[in-house]
């Protein structure tokens, strides 16, 4: 569905094909196995959010006086599980509905789109000797989203408001998107939205955004911390049936590394964290190109986070 999806099939060998294939694959050198006793091998797949919380979990870590290891940008989920798996890191930022989408074999039924339906699920999955912290507020999920021109104007503030105009609209998103059940299928049974036309252009990025803009599109399917989104004065819509799956930032780490410090460092994270002011710390860093370990500094710093 989008850039943090992916299907678990196979983890062990994918990962050990994809890793000793890749000699500059930040996982290489480590070879899989455990982490050193008393170190904390902190992981994030390979786009800048997830790099920029793992920062985050790793400074406060080192703030609490644990030792850690940066093994940032791995891959996708199958790799990045694999490794937490057999012990190669410990510890990283996931999304708890995608994690759970990841884990059931056609990804998650319809329903269980709430956060707390997605976590009372996520427990039954979980492999065996994972688990995860509590979850933050800040999510990074699926939205629809709309010019302030065309809300204005059609009086747009939830999804449900598109029904009367949908006709009249052309909606972007990634190839494929209107073929899954949280695209365009899902629109239509819960919605009863009927769109004019659909671009397959690419998931939540410039070719949606700029079509967007241009007016191409008139609706867009981005993610909620897209920092495009307020810079250009995008509205979301609301999503009263609650179509898109819950997305909160997650800590998922390894029971034997789950000790009090550990837990009570990172969840000092995930309670700092906001939809707005990771979305704000995001685009220091994907716009402004501040360094990552900066950006993760600053934010701790203002909230009083030892680092």
């Amino acid at each position: 569905m989008n850039r943090r999806h992916s299907a678990v099939l196979g983890l062990a060998a994918v990962a050990a094909l994809t890793l000793s294939a890749c000699s500059n694959d930040p996982m290489a050198a480590g070879g899989g196995g455990s982490s050193a006793e008393g170190t904390i091998a902190v992981g994030s797949a390979a786009f800048p959010e997830n790099e920029l919380l793992a920062e985050m979990y790793s400074q406060a870590l080192e703030g609490a006086g644990l030792t850690v290891t940066r093994n940032f940008n791995i891959g996708a989920r199958d790799i990045y599980l694999a490794a937490i798996q057999d012990g190669s890191i410990d510890l990283l930022p996931e999304y708890n509905g995608a994690l759970y989408s990841s884990l059931i074999e056609g990804g998650a039924p319809e329903g269980v789109t709430t956060a707390d339906a997605v976590n009372a699920e996520l427990q039954k999955v979980l492999p065996e000797g994972l688990e995860t912290l509590p979850m933050s507020e800040a999510e990074d999920k699926d939205t629809l989203v709309v010019t302030p021109e065309t809300a204005e104007k059609y009086g747009l503030t939830s999804i449900a408001d598109l029904e009367p105009v949908a006709g009249e609209f052309a909606i972007g998103s990634g190839a494929g998107w209107d073929e899954t059940y949280v695209g365009l299928v899902g629109l239509k049974d819960k919605y009863n939205l009927d769109f004019k036309e659909f671009r397959g252009l690419d998931t939540g990025g410039p070719l949606t955004l700029a079509a967007l803009l241009d007016g191409t599109i008139q609706v867009a399917n981005l993610f909620s911390t897209d920092a495009n989104i307020e810079r250009e004065g995008l509205v979301i819509l609301d999503d009263p049936e609650h179509l898109f799956l819950a997305e909160n930032i997650t800590p998922l780490i390894r029971s034997e590394k789950a000790t009090d410090e550990a837990k009570e460092a990172i969840n000092a994270v995930s309670e700092a964290l906001t939809t707005e002011n990771l979305t704000s710390a995001l685009s220091k860093v994907t716009i402004d190109k501040q360094e990552t370990a900066s950006v993760a500094d600053e934010f701790l710093t203002e909230h009083d986070i030892d680092h």
